[in-house]
C-alpha cells in the first residue's frame, strides 16, 4: 500500500487539491473568485518555465547523439514504426471524437479577447518561424522555438569537440530546468485547487459532465487500441505466433506500467518481455529505452481528446481539415517533447495551447484530463514499445525473424 502511494503520490495529491477546490467552488460559488490569483500565479510560473525547459531538453538531447553505421537501418525502421503508430492512434481518436462529439456537453467560455482565425498559410508560417529572435522566447512561438532548439542541437553535434563547453552548458541547463519544473509542480495541488474552485464557482458543475464524457471516450478508445491494434501489430510482426508470444509475455510489463505509472520504470520489464518475445538484443536495447521517451501512443490519444475539449470550451470547431492536420503534427511533437521531461504531459498541454493561441484558462481543463487518464496512457505508452520492437525486428531482420527465435 505504501509503495502504491509512492508511485501515485503526485496524482493523488493533485486530485485531492482539485477535488477540494471543486467542493469549495460548489459551496461558496462566486465568492471563490478571491482564489483566482493563486491559480494564475501557478499557471504563470508554468508558462514562464516551459520555454527554457523545452529548449534545453531538445537541444541537449540532439547534441549528445552518437551514430553507428550498424544501427542505421534499424534506427530508420524504428523511427518509421514509432511515427506510424502515433499517427494511427491519433487518427483513431479523431474518428472517435467525430462519432462521440465532446462539444455537446461543453459550455463555451466567453473570452474578453477574440481568438483570431488566420488563413492556413499564415498559421503555418507563424507557428514554425518568427521574424525576430526575441519572439522565440514567447510561449506563443513554441513551435518556432522547438525548431530553433533542433537546429542548435544539430549545430552542436556537427561542431564536435569544439562545442564541448557549449554542450556542457546545454546539459547543465537541461538538468537545472528539470528541477525548476519539479519545484513548480510541487505547488500544483494548491494552484490547480484554487483554479478549479474559481472555475466551478463561476462556471458551475456542468464542467464535470465535460470531464466524464471525455474520460469515457479516452478509456474506450484506449482499451480498443490496446486490445485490437496491438494485436494487429503483433500479427503483422510475426503472424499467429507473434500474436501469441506478444500477449503471453506482455502481462508483466502491463502490470508494471499500471502499478508504477511510469514508462521509464517499465523499461526493465519491457526488456525482459522483449527477450522472451524473441526480439534481438540489439533492437530491444535501443528501441525500448528510446521508446520510453519518444514513443507515446497513449499520449497521442489523450492529446487529441484534450485538444477537442479545449476547442469546444472556447467555441471553436475541431472538424476542419487544417485544424486536424495541425493537430496530427502537434500530437507527434507532443509525444517527442514530453518524454524526457518530468510531468512531460503538462508540457505537451502547454505546447498545444500556446501553438493554437488559447489563453491560460485552457490549461487546467487539459491538465485534469491528462491526470485522470495517466494510468491508461502509461499502459499504452510503455507496452506499445514492446510490439513496436517486434515490428522493428520484422522489417529489419526479415519476415522469418521470429521462427529463428522461438
Amino acid at each position: 500500500m505504501n509503495q502504491f502511494f509512492q508511485n501515485y503520490k503526485g496524482i493523488i495529491l493533485l486530485l485531492t487539491g482539485i477535488i477540494a477546490g471543486s467542493i469549495a467552488g460548489l459551496i461558496f460559488g462566486n465568492k471563490v473568485e478571491v482564489l483566482k490569483p493563486v491559480g494564475d500565479i501557478f499557471l504563470n510560473l508554468l508558462f514562464t518555465a516551459v520555454i527554457p525547459l523545452v529548449f534545453f531538453a531538445i537541444s541537449s538531447a540532439i547534441a549528445n547523439l552518437s551514430t553507428s553505421n550498424k544501427l542505421n537501418k534499424m534506427m530508420g525502421v524504428m523511427a518509421a514504426v514509432f511515427l506510424s503508430t502515433i499517427i494511427i492512434s491519433a487518427l483513431l481518436t479523431i474518428l472517435a471524437v467525430r462519432i462521440f462529439p465532446l462539444h455537446e456537453n461543453v459550455q463555451a467560455i466567453e473570452l474578453t479577447e477574440t481568438l483570431s482565425e488566420k488563413p492556413f498559410g499564415d498559421q503555418i508560417t507563424s507557428m514554425f518561424t518568427t521574424a525576430e529572435f526575441y519572439e522565440l522566447l514567447s510561449r506563443k512561438s513554441m513551435l518556432a522555438m522547438i525548431i530553433f532548439s533542433v537546429l542548435i542541437g544539430f549545430a552542436s553535434l556537427q561542431a564536435g569537440d569544439r562545442a564541448a563547453a557549449f554542450k556542457g552548458f546545454l546539459n547543465s541547463g537541461n538538468e537545472v530546468f528539470k528541477q525548476v519544473f519539479i519545484l513548480i509542480m510541487k505547488i500544483a495541488p494548491i494552484g490547480l485547487g484554487a483554479y478549479f474552485a474559481y472555475q466551478v464557482g463561476v462556471f458551475g458543475p456542468q464542467l464535470f459532465g465535460t470531464y466524464a464524457r471525455s474520460l469515457g471516450v479516452y478509456y474506450g478508445v484506449g482499451a480498443f487500441y490496446f486490445v485490437v491494434f496491438f494485436s494487429l501489430y503483433a500479427l503483422v510482426a510475426g503472424g499467429a505466433t507473434g500474436l501469441r508470444v506478444f500477449w503471453k509475455n506482455n502481462i508483466v510489463p502491463s502490470a508494471t506500467a499500471v502499478g508504477t505509472c511510469s514508462s521509464i520504470a517499465t523499461i526493465p520489464a519491457n526488456l525482459d518481455g522483449c527477450k522472451k518475445m524473441g526480439v534481438p538484443d540489439y533492437i530491444a536495447n535501443v528501441t525500448i529505452p528510446l521508446g520510453a521517451t519518444l514513443h507515446k501512443d497513449g499520449s497521442s490519444i489523450s492529446s487529441i481528446i484534450k485538444m477537442a475539449v479545449v476547442f469546444a470550451m472556447f467555441g471553436r470547431s475541431f472538424n476542419s481539415a487544417d485544424v486536424i492536420i495541425l493537430a496530427l503534427g502537434m500530437t507527434v511533437l507532443v509525444s517527442i517533447v514530453e518524454g524526457g521531461i518530468p510531468n512531460g504531459g503538462y508540457v505537451g498541454e502547454l505546447l498545444f495551447i500556446s501553438a493554437y493561441g488559447f489563453p491560460p484558462e485552457a490549461l487546467p481543463a487539459a491538465m485534469i484530463i491528462g491526470t485522470l487518464v495517466d494510468p491508461m496512457a502509461t499502459l499504452l505508452n510503455a507496452t506499445g514499445d514492446n510490439v513496436c520492437a517486434m515490428l522493428v525486428s520484422r522489417f529489419t531482420e526479415g519476415k522469418n525473424w521470429l521462427q529463428a527465435k522461438v
